[in-house]
């Protein structure tokens, strides 16, 4: 197990969503699974308690902890794309299986995991500052998944 992991609580489907997100996301696994030794707050001795996986390198631990808490905006992974081909993938992967569009890059998963599917060529445009970054920014706020031609075409004006 790594130094830092990531623990995210889940409401008994935390075997699932690593699943899913090892099928989706390259560098991510599933490494373990844990049942639980005795009966516990979210579930029953034998019942999944924990699963520790990878997602695009990032060591995390699912926890099987039941309906008390929920995820929230204030955590998000983000995760870098390339092109528009692999923009669409990984937001067509998470959506389509029972997630939600947001605003501006933002999706969340069916387990209410959010992640943004952030293009490189938003955060270039972003970080050149000025009349460019003001012009791409404008472009981003009326997007839910990015375009990256139509954010390209506002960076130049």
């Amino acid at each position: 197990m790594a130094k830092n992991t990531i623990c995210l609580w889940y409401d008994g489907e935390a075997a699932e969503a690593a699943r899913f997100y090892a099928s989706v996301f390259p560098d991510s696994s599933v490494e373990a699974v844990h049942r639980a030794p005795g009966d516990f707050p979210g579930g029953k001795q034998g019942d999944v308690l924990t699963v520790q996986f990878t997602v695009a390198g990032v060591s995390c631990l699912g926890l099987n902890g039941g309906p008390t808490f929920k995820h929230s905006e204030a955590f998000s992974f983000q995760i870098a794309t390339d092109d528009q081909e692999e923009t669409d993938r990984y937001w067509n992967a998470i959506v389509g299986n029972g997630g939600q569009e947001s605003a501006c890059g933002w999706c969340r998963d069916k387990w209410g995991l959010s992640w943004q599917i952030t293009p490189r060529a938003l955060m270039d445009a972003l970080a050149a500052g000025g009349d460019e970054a003001k012009r791409a920014f404008d472009a981003m706020m009326t997007m839910t998944k990015i375009d990256i031609a139509a954010i390209e075409a506002a960076r130049r004006g």
